[in-house]
């Protein structure tokens, strides 16, 4: 089987949430290690790459953790492009794929890294998302909806992880930062290559943004995914 390597991006600051999310517990572990839990519990993954910043790495006391593969971690920058950029650096030289994912959705499942991996397989370039399903406005002046209808129609929400080759998706990143460009996900970063990426319904994988976010998902984790 290919090695993948994980990529975790750790290294934000949690402002919108008002507290440290990825130290939260979900089920009594810190979020950021239920995120590292479900990416290592997906055969596929041989090496993980954690973009952290050491103080919370260590508060955690993940340095002293033991994991199935070899887990580093690297700090981030700036922006999450750079971040990714970093963690991309420290890969090793076996890795062929990469699954890049954020550290505060802990709620993906092996099985669903699994999927998204055999989908990049297939086609090149995958990432979990999700359809969009509910009404959608655009806000007009003083905040009122306008009469314009957003058609929803394939449209779909991005999430991770978003798997690609490594060498691919180095390259875009390379381009991203040449150019001055701003990406939020590595799908728009590939797309400066003129690589299209496959969309795999990657099930309850909502990202941990604020207080609410994370008493839904213990109530998720308690009674079921």
């Amino acid at each position: 089987m290919s090695h993948v390597a994980a990529l975790i991006v750790a290294a934000g600051s949690s402002r919108r949430a008002g507290f440290d999310k990825l130290t939260a517990l979900l089920g009594g572990e810190p979020v950021l290690k239920r995120s590292m839990q479900a990416l290592l519990g997906a055969s596929c993954v041989g090496e993980m790459v954690v973009v952290c910043p050491l103080d919370r790495w260590e508060r955690l006391g993940l340095h002293r953790e033991s994991f199935r593969v070899p887990v580093t971690r690297v700090d981030g920058g700036e922006e999450r492009q750079d971040s990714v950029a970093a963690g991309l650096a420290a890969l090793s030289a076996e890795a062929t794929w990469v699954a890049v994912h954020d550290a505060a959705r802990p709620l993906v499942r092996p099985e669903d890294v699994m999927r998204c991996f055999r989908a990049a397989q297939e086609s090149g370039a995958a990432a979990c998302a999700h359809p969009v399903v509910d009404t959608l406005k655009r806000v007009g002046e003083g905040g009122f909806s306008s009469p314009e209808v957003v058609d929803r129609n394939g449209l779909w929400a991005m999430e991770t992880p978003q798997i690609f080759d490594v060498r691919l998706l180095s390259e875009a990143y390379r381009r991203v930062g040449e150019q001055g460009l701003a990406v939020t996900d590595e799908v728009s970063a590939m797309e400066t290559l003129g690589v299209a990426t496959r969309l795999v319904d990657g099930g309850v994988n909502f990202k941990i943004t604020l207080p609410g976010d994370l008493e839904l998902a213990e109530l998720i984790w308690q009674y079921g995914r």
